[in-house]
């Protein structure tokens, strides 16, 4: 796995999905990404899962790829194990997308796919995650293109998925 410093895209990492397996992300090459760090019980869960599972049954078929990260980091609102994460989020929110490993976003074990994304676009705050459900919208190329508060709602995210995937 690339260290966060020489990586140059999200392609150059490699996670673990949440039943322990690696994922290459390479696998994503040519498809758009929204990487999301998700919890079960914050404020804003109902919202994000809600319009991510809109967006994703959207443009799924057109080359748009949903990375959920779950992350404990916010207010301890993601306190679950994998399996209740994904279950919660399958049964609840129809989610269909690929959710991994819990990981920390910010801090000294922060995933170094994290990383790599809050050093390629810095937030309003500087580098580190301020909640849960920042999001990151990542190019064909596997470049950040760019980067979203918590309280942004993901279908307010879809001109600028529909500019990367060439549908607009």
């Amino acid at each position: 796995m690339a260290a966060a410093s020489s990586a140059t895209s999200v392609h150059d990492f490699t996670v673990k999905d949440a039943s322990g397996k690696d994922v290459d992300l390479s696998t994503y090459k040519g498809k758009v990404l929204l990487i999301v760090n998700v919890a079960s019980q914050c404020g804003l869960t109902n919202s994000n899962y809600t319009e991510l599972a809109q967006l994703y049954e959207k443009y799924k078929d057109q080359g748009f790829e949903i990375l959920a990260f779950p992350c404990n980091q916010f207010g301890g609102q993601e306190p679950g194990t994998n399996e209740e994460i994904v279950q919660f989020a399958c049964t609840r929110f129809k989610a269909e997308y690929p959710i991994f490993d819990k990981v920390d976003v910010n801090g000294g074990n922060a995933a170094p796919i994290y990383k790599f994304l809050k050093s390629s676009k810095g937030g309003l705050f500087g580098d580190s995650i301020k909640w849960n459900f920042s999001k990151f919208l990542v190019d064909k190329e596997g470049r950040v293109v760019d980067r979203y508060a918590p309280t942004t709602s993901p279908l307010s995210i879809e001109k600028d998925i529909k500019k990367l995937l060439g549908s607009s």
